[in-house]
């Protein structure tokens, strides 16, 4: 696919830390890996801070994933689900491709990549740490970037509310039992299933209840209005901030794998890149055949194509710890995501020709 959008376009919608994410996390890695390999004992230091030896909670890490997570959290709105019987076919679509597709076409695609294809560059214990980072990424549908997406393709904003809404309802109950049974089935890892449901009430209970209480509050103080538009805003450096303060503990703490083995990096974005193009096809396609509209069908291949990237990282460094395969699986996840999605996005942009007249309500 065409990686290129137009110019206009990015410096019209697109802030300076999402343009250029991929090359402020390329950037991360080289800081990582210098302040690792530069100064060991300090990094020895910073992965001890833990919550209980052996929790594999760092707490920095901690501390900045939430500072990721529960902005992004202020941005559902439960009210939208009074609209969750409008385009049917596209919710229908939407959670089909996210729940029934995507975690097990890259527990699949994990697999056969790095059992087979990729075997004979990486020892089987590698293997297993990175098909468990893929199959966490890909059980998170994203839920904040997306409408960054959708906006660029002029996807309708109240049903993308709706799509992303109704998907962390159903990612509250379903992520850890989903995470739980494809790691265990696709490697020879054994996930504690209380970690897991510890990582999904830290990462996701408790952030989207702050969340949801200090959106309810302030709207009721100030509005909707100015909620949206003046403080939501202020908290986009905040959130980039502490992504790419995670990616520079994650990868000092990775530094001596990346160093001895840069290359698993482009070998764990195959798997990754082929999955994600081929759900994005997937759901635009189904979205065609059932003729919905295309300001409905751009966002609901985006979703199916997306990750909820942050909560991905947490997880993994909760299950296995930041110095593991499974935490740089997900981190490669962050490093193709802009020009993954962006690519998503122009061919969108150029095919909505293939979609009904009708515009979404």
């Amino acid at each position: 696919m065409d990686m290129a959008v137009p110019s206009p376009l990015l410096d019209k919608r697109l802030n300076v830390f999402e343009r250029y994410l991929t090359l402020w996390v390329g950037l991360c890695i080289v800081a990582g890996v210098l302040v690792g390999r530069g100064f060991p004992a300090l990094v020895g230091t910073l992965r001890g801070w833990e919550f209980g030896e052996g929790s594999h909670i760092n707490l920095p890490i901690a501390v900045l994933i939430w500072l990721m997570i529960i902005p992004m959290m202020m941005k559902v709105d439960f009210t939208a689900l009074k609209n969750v019987g409008r385009r049917p076919q596209g919710l229908f679509v939407t959670l089909v491709v996210n729940w029934l597709v995507k975690p097990f076409s890259m527990a699949f695609f994990a697999w056969l990549f790095f059992r087979f294809v990729f075997a004979s560059w990486m020892t089987p214990m590698e293997a297993d740490q990175y098909i468990a980072g893929c199959i966490i990424l890909a059980a998170a549908p994203c839920t904040a970037m997306v409408f960054v997406w959708s906006y660029l393709t002029d996807g309708d904003a109240a049903y993308t509310l709706v799509q992303v809404t109704v998907n962390d309802l159903i990612m509250l109950l379903l992520f850890a039992p989903i995470i739980s049974f494809l790691v265990s089935g696709a490697s020879s890892l054994t996930v504690p299933f209380a970690v897991l449901l510890y990582s999904v009430v830290a990462f996701i209970v408790i952030p989207l209840a702050i969340g949801t209480l200090i959106r309810w509050w302030l709207i009721r103080q100030q509005g909707k209005a100015w909620f949206e538009r003046e403080f939501l805003p202020r908290f986009g450096p905040v959130t980039i901030t502490a992504l790419l303060t995670t990616l520079v503990f994650i990868f000092a703490f990775q530094a001596d794998n990346i160093v001895m083995k840069p290359w698993h990096v482009a070998l764990i974005a195959v798997p990754i890149l082929l999955q994600v193009y081929m759900n994005a096809s997937l759901a635009y396609g189904l979205m065609r055949w059932l003729r919905v509209p295309y300001a409905v069908a751009a966002p609901g291949a985006l979703i199916g194509a997306s990750n909820f990237f942050e909560l991905a990282v947490a997880t993994a460094i909760a299950l296995f710890g930041p110095e593991s395969g499974a935490a740089l699986a997900t981190v490669v996840g962050v490093l193709v995501e802009v020009p993954v999605m962006l690519s998503v996005c122009h061919v969108c942009n150029r095919t909505r020709h293939w979609f009904p007249k009708e515009v979404a309500a």
